[in-house]
């Protein structure tokens, strides 16, 4: 029959008149998001990064910068790493979290984001100074400590790095890449101080049975 075509058409937009709206009136109004959720601003933890940049080989699109240099305060020992760039282009970024995945001490974290759009592309690398200065609110995507502990990163408190990792914090008193640590004790201010490599050291509250050394004996 001559305008049946029509009439269905119709009805199907009158069909979807009466369901419930679902789209949302962005940014009076904001989606839930998942504590999994793969966002732009990274939580990165220098008191836990050793330099090795396995996030920078991993990315499959090369937006990690790392750049490094000696610390000069174990070269008996071979020496370690004092990181003087760590960049990321975000502008470039698909948010694969490869990164992440890479990280083999839990240093880099996913974020949040995904508000920080500029006029420029260079504004949109995410600078060494600009990590260390951030909230640490991590995504738990790939990080099973935090999503078993529950913690919710739009709603929860900052992380410290000693409660990120999946192993003790103790493992980290060796300074690894020329890291700011802070005092176990606590100075108050938050201030950081010198790296100490002996674990026996008061500050750190440590001892070689902490370190795993065989006793020694006479």
């Amino acid at each position: 029959m001559y305008g049946m075509g029509m009439v269905k058409g119709l009805l199907v937009t009158l069909k979807n008149l009466t369901k419930r709206p679902f789209t949302v009136q962005y940014p009076e109004e904001r989606l839930k998001q998942h504590p999994r959720f793969r966002g732009e601003e990274f939580v990165w933890y220098e008191e836990r990064c050793t330099g090795c940049a396995s996030c920078a080989k991993f990315c499959p699109l090369g937006i990690i910068k790392i750049v490094t240099s000696p610390s000069e305060t174990a070269p008996a020992q071979g020496d370690k790493y004092l990181l003087e760039v760590f960049d990321i282009d975000i502008a470039r970024c698909m948010f694969c979290g490869l990164c992440v995945e890479a990280c083999p001490y839990d240093a880099l974290f996913m974020g949040s984001g995904f508000e920080q759009s500029q006029y420029s592309r260079k504004e949109m690398v995410i600078g060494i100074d600009q990590l260390r200065q951030a909230d640490k609110h991590p995504s738990t995507f790939f990080r099973p400590q935090l999503e078993s502990a529950g913690y919710d990163p739009h709603q929860g408190q900052p992380l410290h790095w000693k409660d990120v990792g999946r192993e003790s914090w103790r493992w980290h008193q060796h300074e690894k890449a020329g890291m700011r640590l802070e005092s176990a004790a606590g100075s108050g201010n938050g201030d950081p101080i010198e790296a100490v490599d002996d674990l026996n050291s008061p500050d750190l509250g440590g001892t070689a049975e902490d370190a795993g050394a065989p006793e020694q004996t006479q």
